[in-house]
């Protein structure tokens, strides 16, 4: 019997596997789970064949991809941001930026590894590497390679789906031939790193997928679970490099519930105890690796960021103590009458309350009042009672009245003064509009005074604890440092000591405003003692410090100011762009100009068009499919029909999860956050053509695969074609005006063929620099002004007494010096930006015209650049530090809108990183 048994399960093992490559028939198919139609296609057992044409795939594809990598041998654009935090991690300076750190990391690596020091600080767009050493070959490299790893990637996908070999190869072909795909891959960008991630977990997905829908007999062995954990490394690391990977782990959690929904109605072979286990597999691997591997990178973060830097601001206080040097001794608890304190902002990054001895240029003139992010001897206040104290002789006068006898703590209610012991001066308010925010509900905040001076009524301030923002019992009765949150009113407005996102001109430093509101915002008008120091308050009083979030509490404190300020991100941009516009290709980027050459990111349109029409072909055959459905044809009894729609659908799911999600966004997008989608609409049109030519006999192709092949030839040949024809805004190669313009297809790409020569031999000499031409008042010969001109604010230089006559002259030059015609000016109006440089300089010339010679060359004086007439304010991110300020931190009253969104805007023409580097990344 027990060799019957043995025969018996022998002979449904031979009958239910099915070899590799060919696909189960409905005779074949038992009553399982599995799927009709669906063939083991596993990637590992493909024929010698295979391999060697995806060897001379990934071949070609490193050819394409890194062919002159080193060009250009300086910063393009968002290598501002990323090349940067390379250099911050190497230095260990704490940053913020909206991005996981997966890519960057590896970025730092690489330059690390190949001698980067962290000294470059890839500042400005156009920022020479070559001078000063930067190793930014190996530092492209990296996505560099990670393209290329695309290429067999999906050459493997879609050999996982069933597709013939020349199929996958035309995949591979139009990914190595992709103009977008490859320009992002050359530079120091994060989108390879998310291609690649992104590919991969497709790829992992897609095998084990294709072990599931075998049935019971290929479940939990050692391939299912090997493409199961794949798939969850591949999560954990794509929703690392970016957070567009959280659609990824939608796409792969859409098709689980697919799965688990198909496993609940086998009640032949899935039991209630196999239905948990396949439930558990998937949930540790689909959810558990996946969040330790995002876990983990933060912590190595961390690891990596121990010192100060230009990011801490975004973080709470208690995050900012865990960093080297921000860490606080302990201090004592009460805050008492006479306590020297340092008072922070609650909101906008913390600052300190500060005051030096600058006045208001307007108003009242009185001393300045400001938020200033260190620790500064100009931050420490000294509590004062609105009445001195009594002595045996009567009040006791001066500042250090309170240093004698018993503590007063100071408690919800009291009314106090705040003296500032630097300048001899008390925190002081009136009905007096301040400088900058010169609105009704707002006063000027001003420090007045003088040593011995006793105040007046303006100088009177009262605490009001915030008992939901106080932390214990003790708080919320009185002021304990660090532990209570206090507003500041003003006895005699009413006002509330306010600050919001409003930074002073030059003459405040750049500090923050501080004024008194009477319709401020709760979280901007909350306040706490952070140090605090008094004379009976010694060692044996209760101390209190920071308490350290430990990791959770940072990671989770970091994801929530992630979150916030990528949301933030609303200011437009001159090379943005809306989604609707992405699948027809209708605008690029500008990346980089300089030296009449280009990189301006573009797609193929070839195949960005195919891979948006087959989406289309999918939608509109489940549109019909569904119609024909409801009026009872049977469809779905096909097996290639089903197939179809499943396997495609499959893929335009990943599409649809990589494309709409961002039409409910506010914040700046631009092309590249297509590529993702782009890449999932070139598998399904693969699979499409696959389709029509080898698996539906009814096109009568699948008896005629020579035709099928031609066609893949003919489409790789004209995407090959497009291709080089779009390379040298790939590559910046040179290139030339009419060619140029023959390939501006749409109006709405706007890179610029004015940059370009005429002629290539132009190359040959020194050309000026297409992206960063300046306006220069240069050095001229005497002779009548240009009568278009504007008159210049020429700075006045002593003039020789021989001179007999002098000009003034607009020249337009590059950032090299070269001068520019009249026509290169015109051809770059509205495409560059262009700076105002005053000069002046003396000649002497004689009285027939000719210049006198005055000395060596080079000695004539010029004088300095004229300063900015108008600066506006600028606004740091909005990010709300912690539970307590969930709220906008911005004033109520619209009339402070534009104050608090202050931005200095670029020309539209010229290279921009995709946010200035005091902001987060896009």
């Amino acid at each position: 019997m027990a060799q019957k048994a043995a025969s018996s399960q022998k002979e449904f093992t031979n009958e239910a596997r099915v070899p590799n490559g060919v696909a189960r028939s409905a005779k074949n198919k038992t009553k399982d789970y599995s799927s009709e139609g669906v063939a083991d296609n596993d990637i590992f057992m493909l024929p010698a064949s295979d391999f060697q044409l995806l060897g001379l795939l990934t071949a070609i594809a490193a050819l394409v991809r890194l062919f002159r990598i080193y060009q250009p041998s300086s910063v393009v654009f968002d290598e501002v941001h990323f090349g940067g935090f390379a250099s911050k991690y190497i230095k260990g300076r704490f940053f913020m930026d909206v991005h996981p750190p997966l890519a960057k990391l590896l970025l730092t690596l690489a330059g690390w590894l190949a001698g980067f020091d962290g000294n470059f600080d890839f500042k400005d767009i156009g920022k020479d590497y070559v001078e000063p050493g930067v190793p930014y070959v190996a530092m492209r490299l990296l996505p560099a390679l990670m393209g290329v790893m695309t290429i067999p990637t999906i050459f493997l996908t879609l050999k996982a789906t069933g597709c013939r070999t020349m199929t996958a190869a035309m995949g591979a072909g139009l990914i190595i031939f992709e103009n977008g795909l490859l320009t992002q891959s050359r530079l120091i960008l994060l989108d390879s790193p998310l291609i690649i991630f992104t590919a991969f977990t497709a790829l992992a997905w897609t095998c084990f997928t294709n072990q599931h829908e075998q049935g019971p007999e290929k479940a939990f062995d050692a391939s299912w679970w090997f493409w199961l954990v794949a798939t969850g490394l591949g999560l954990g690391a794509t929703v690392s490099v970016k957070w567009v990977g959280l659609f990824t782990i939608a796409w792969v959690g859409s098709l689980t519930l697919v799965q688990l929904w198909v496993l609940l109605g086998d009640t032949n072979t899935v039991t209630p105890r196999r239905l948990l286990k396949h439930f558990l597999a998937r949930l540790f691997c689909l959810v558990v690796i996946p969040l330790t591997f995002y876990l983990g990178l933060f912590a190595i973060h961390f690891i990596c960021l121990v010192n100060p830097g230009d990011g801490d601001g975004f973080m709470s206080s208690e995050f900012q103590a865990t960093l080297n040097s921000k860490a606080m001794q302990d201090v004592p608890a009460d805050v008492v009458l006479g306590s020297r304190v340092s008072i922070r902002h609650h909101n906008t990054h913390g600052g300190y309350l500060h005051s030096h001895n600058h006045m208001y240029p307007t108003g009242s003139k009185q001393q300045q009042i400001t938020l200033y992010p260190h620790k500064d001897e100009n931050n420490v206040w000294l509590l004062e009672n609105q009445t001195q104290p009594e002595g045996l002789d009567g009040p006791i006068n001066g500042s250090k009245a309170w240093d004698t006898g018993e503590p007063i703590p100071i408690r919800d209610k009291t009314v106090l003064r705040l003296f500032h012991t630097v300048t001899d001066r008390r925190l002081h308010s009136h009905d007096v509009r301040p400088p900058v925010s010169e609105a009704d509900w707002q006063n000027e905040a001003s420090a007045y005074g003088y040593e011995g001076f006793e105040g007046d009524a303006n100088d009177y301030f009262r605490v009001e604890i915030v008992k939901s923002l106080s932390d214990g019992a003790a708080a919320k009765d009185r002021v304990r440092t660090i532990e209570t949150k206090f507003r500041l009113i003003h006895i005699m407005t009413g006002c509330a000591l306010f600050s919001h996102k409003v930074k002073l001109p030059d003459w405040g430093f750049e500090q923050q405003e501080v004024t008194c509101a009477k319709q401020g915002t709760l979280p901007n008008s909350i306040w706490y003692v952070e140090q605090n120091e008094h004379p009976l308050l010694g060692a044996n009083a209760e101390k209190v410090n920071y308490k350290n979030p430990g990791f959770l509490g940072k990671f989770w404190e970091l994801q929530k100011v992630m979150w916030t300020t990528n949301a933030g991100l609303v200011e437009s941009h001159a090379w943005d762009s809306r989604p609707p516009s992405w699948p027809v290709l209708r605008r690029g980027i500008n990346f980089w100009g300089k030296d009449r050459r280009q990189i301006y990111l573009i797609g193929n349109p070839i195949i960005w068009w195919s891979s948006t029409a087959a989406v289309g072909i999918y939608f509109v055959f489940k549109v019909l499919s569904v119609l024909r459905w409801q009026r009872g044809f049977k469809d779905y009894k096909n097996i290639n029909f089903k197939r179809f729609d499943y396997e495609i659908g499959t893929s335009v799911l990943g599409w649809a999860f990589h494309y709409f999600p961002f039409f409910l966004m506010q914040r700046q997008l631009f092309l590249h956050h297509y590529f993702p989608a782009l890449y999932f609409a070139i598998i399904a049109l693969c699979q499409v053509y696959d389709f029509a030519t080898n698996r539906i006999s009814a096109l009568g192709l699948r008896d005629r695969p020579a035709i099928g092949r031609s066609g893949i030839a003919i489409f790789l040949a004209i995407s090959i074609v497009a291709f080089t024809l779009y390379a040298p805004l790939s590559y910046g190669n040179r290139w030339t005006q009419s060619a140029c313009n023959k390939v501006k297809i749409l109006n709405t790409w706007d890179f610029d063929c004015s940059v370009f020569p005429t002629e290539l031999s132009q190359y040959s000499v020194d050309a000026p620099s297409a992206g960063n031409a300046a306006q220069t008042a240069a050095p001229v010969a005497p002779g009548p002004s240009d009568k278009g001109s504007q008159d210049l604010n020429v700075t006045p230089q002593a003039v020789a007494e021989p001179s007999v006559s002098r000009a003034e002259k607009v020249e337009y030059r590059d950032q090299d010096g070269n001068i520019l015609d009249e026509e290169q000016v015109k051809a770059l109006e509205g495409k560059v930006s262009f700076e105002t440089r005053y000069e002046t300089r003396t000649r002497i010339i004689d009285s027939d015209g000719k210049e006198v010679d005055d000395g060596p060359a080079g000695a004539e004086g010029v004088a300095p650049p004229h300063p900015d007439v108008e600066r506006l304010p600028e606004t740091a991110p909005e990010v709300p530090e912690d539970d307590g300020r969930d709220s906008p931190a911005t004033a109520s009253p619209e009339e402070d809108v534009g104050k608090e969104k202050s931005v200095e805007k670029a020309d539209d023409g010229r290279p921009r990183p995709a946010s200035e580097p005091s902001e987060a990344t896009r």
